[in-house]
């Protein structure tokens, strides 16, 4: 029975890092459509959405079962538990993905505004921090996970900027409005995928060394 109970943890474990991957190729491309303008790579990144949907439902039942069927304890009760809401994140992921490439399109119709420099920074460091909170996860490395949340002000701070400046392109001409609308979008939709790399590096302090970190005033750096 615990021996059946270990492969199921496994399975539960191998399509987590499956879904990462799915939604790792997901931020990957719609970023790689705006930076290389091509409309055809962002709407593919909308129509595999309902791949991720799909994983989520799967990992969501297999928690459920989990739960339900085998009264976990201790550890292994964190990580399902986990499991849960590190799928959550990631599906919000994916469907930031997909925003971000619902803007592009309309936005390859256009003229560029600018020579873009800070998003794709911006998108670097975001898509760093998945990977990363992903590796923290399968490896239960805190330290990883530690730096990970270091990161989030870095993408909070450029976020700021790149409002600040697009609001300067709007002042300056209404013509650049609805392009500059669409950057603000896509900034903040990578704002938030930092986040939620955060929020996944925050539970794997919680599966590894059973303290919540969330909401807490210093975070992870208080570890």
């Amino acid at each position: 029975m615990e021996r059946h109970f270990d492969q199921q943890l496994g399975v539960l474990r191998k399509n987590l890092i499956q879904m990462a991957a799915v939604v790792e190729m997901a931020i990957s491309n719609a970023v790689k459509s705006l930076k290389e303008r091509d409309s055809d790579l962002a709407h593919s990144v909308i129509t595999h959405d309902e791949q991720v949907d799909d994983l989520e439902l799967e990992i969501d039942k297999q928690c459920v079962d989990l739960l339900a069927l085998q009264q976990p304890m201790a550890v292994d009760l964190r990580f399902i538990t986990s499991a849960m809401k590190i799928t959550n994140n990631l599906e919000r992921m994916g469907d930031l993905a997909v925003n971000i490439a619902e803007r592009v399109v309309p936005l390859n119709q256009e003229p560029q505004l600018k020579p873009l420099i800070d998003i794709p920074m911006m998108a670097t460091i975001a898509q760093t921090m998945v990977k990363d909170s992903i590796d923290a996860f399968v490896n239960k490395d805190t330290s990883l996970a530690q730096s990970v949340y270091q990161r989030d002000s870095t993408v909070d701070a450029l976020n700021d900027q790149i409002f600040r400046e697009l609001l300067t392109y709007m002042m300056e001409d209404p013509g650049n409005i609805t392009r500059a609308v669409h950057l603000m979008f896509i900034s903040r939709h990578l704002e938030r995928i930092a986040d939620h790399a955060t929020n996944i590096a925050e539970e794997v302090v919680y599966i590894v060394k059973a303290k919540v970190v969330k909401h807490r005033k210093h975070g992870l750096s208080a570890l």
